[in-house]
């Protein structure tokens, strides 16, 4: 792998992200993907061996993750997966409906973190129906992400501490109580009952792997980054290396203090875990780090999607109207109304379980499309030095896209394949102006 520090494109939205803003951006969108919500979902498919899946998930996340920082590198333009897309297959349909999975995964991750901050640790404070606190804290969120990117992986960093702080805690509570002869460590080997070892992983590795994404969320920030050749993969691999270290340890001290049964289901789950420490950490203050970093997942997961729907945009995929920048701050805010306005509806509709594997779903789609892109445009030449992967990590890459998509239930292929075809139709309705423009000319 090799890279260098040619300077990138002149972009019209500002640079104001170093790598080590990018890195804190990169690590706590992906340590606020899920984690905090999804152990009891976890327990419920692997066991106590959830720790094992984490690995599988991270590994696979890893492969793909190379294959963005090369084409990120090489293209470093809003829009991430679409724009690779286009350059790769020449299909203003294909690029389209790359671009719109990763707009729909994107709007339906915010929508399922916003369920999971109007869940039970909310609760802690104040009981507020889901109906009204998911859209008021997605327009709390879009008020911030339009107040400018510089502000917003700055409020990244404080909250990215805290979530860190949150996951530290648990693995710490823990090991003293297991320390004091609480808890069973043994529970970290057992599985299902009636399931093997092989259906738990790959089961549990479907979910796991939502734990992960978020990766590419930054993809879409790449024309605010300063020095994006040198500094992009660095921040990815770091990034995902240590949310992948943490996550194993949180996984193995949840199955330790707490039986699977007990895990599973919890909307909760690692506040279940501290209190069964028997240390005496106040519900209260575990409650607000978890609410935190839901926070910082679903922030950093709408400046994704209202960036990558300025990209595709800016490329002719959607219309032009989300490209409207705001005077002094810079920031695409029709773009981010228009997503938060989805995020919003899609809070009223699912729960989080379905939710987060539509997300997997659609989200293998637009990784099997980025990994063959990075094959396809290895002819392509640029003016800048990037980031290059070895060639066979892709096709792997591929592989481990292909394994997760068998794992798939029906239920949610006919989900995504519904939003799809809302994509096709929006496609096409969004094409025919811009064809009776063009013969006009």
């Amino acid at each position: 792998m090799t890279t260098d520090t040619t300077t990138a494109p002149a972009s019209r939205l500002r640079r104001a992200v170093t790598g080590k803003l990018l890195f804190l951006f990169i690590l706590g969108d992906v340590l606020g993907a899920g984690i905090y919500a999804l152990v009891g979902e976890l327990a419920d498919e692997s066991g106590g061996a959830m720790w094992a899946p984490l690995l599988v998930a991270l590994a696979m996340a890893m492969l793909t993750a190379a294959s963005y920082a090369e084409l990120v590198t090489k293209y470093p333009k809003a829009g991430g997966a679409a724009v690779f897309a286009r350059r790769a297959f020449a299909s203003p349909m294909l690029s389209f409906l790359v671009g719109f999975s990763m707009l729909a995964a994107g709007v339906t991750s915010a929508a399922g973190l916003a369920i999971a901050f109007s869940g039970d640790y909310l609760a802690t404070f104040v009981e507020v129906p889901t109906a009204l606190a998911a859209p008021v804290f997605l327009a709390l969120l879009a008020l911030l992400n339009a107040r400018g990117i510089r502000e917003s992986v700055r409020s990244n960093v404080v909250m990215t501490v805290i979530e860190v702080s949150g996951l530290v805690l648990v693995v710490v509570a823990v090991a003293l109580a297991l320390g004091a002869g609480r808890g069973d460590a043994g529970r970290v080997l057992e599985l299902p009952d009636g399931v093997g070892a092989g259906a738990a992983v790959l089961g549990g590795a479907l979910l796991a792997f939502y734990s992960f994404v978020g990766f590419e969320t930054s993809a879409n920030v790449a024309e605010e980054v300063r020095d994006v050749s040198r500094v992009y993969p660095r921040a990815l691999f770091g990034a995902l290396a240590v949310a992948g270290v943490v996550y194993v340890l949180v996984g193995m001290g949840a199955a330790a203090m707490m039986a699977p049964g007990d895990l599973a289901g919890s909307s909760s789950p690692l506040l279940d875990v501290v209190g069964a420490t028997g240390l005496g950490v106040p519900a209260w203050a575990f409650s607000a780090i978890a609410l935190i970093a839901v926070a910082n997942g679903a922030l950093l997961t709408m400046i994704m999607v209202s960036r990558l729907a300025y990209g595709m945009a800016d490329e002719g995929l959607l219309p032009g109207l989300l490209t409207a920048v705001l005077p002094g701050r810079r920031t695409p805010w029709v773009a981010i109304a228009v997503t938060t306005a989805v995020a919003m509806a899609l809070t009223l509709v699912g729960d989080l379980a379905v939710l987060a594997e539509t997300v997997v779903l659609l989200l293998l789609l637009v990784f099997v499309s980025t990994n063959a892109a990075v094959l396809v445009l290895r002819k392509d030449r640029v003016d800048h030095a990037h980031f290059t992967t070895p060639a066979a990590l892709p096709v792997l890459a591929l592989i481990s896209c292909a394994v997760l998509l068998t794992q798939q239930s029906l239920q949610v292929w006919a989900y995504g394949a519904g939003l799809l075809a809302v994509g096709v139709v929006l496609h096409l309705v969004t094409r025919r102006p811009a064809r009776v423009a063009a013969a006009a000319r």
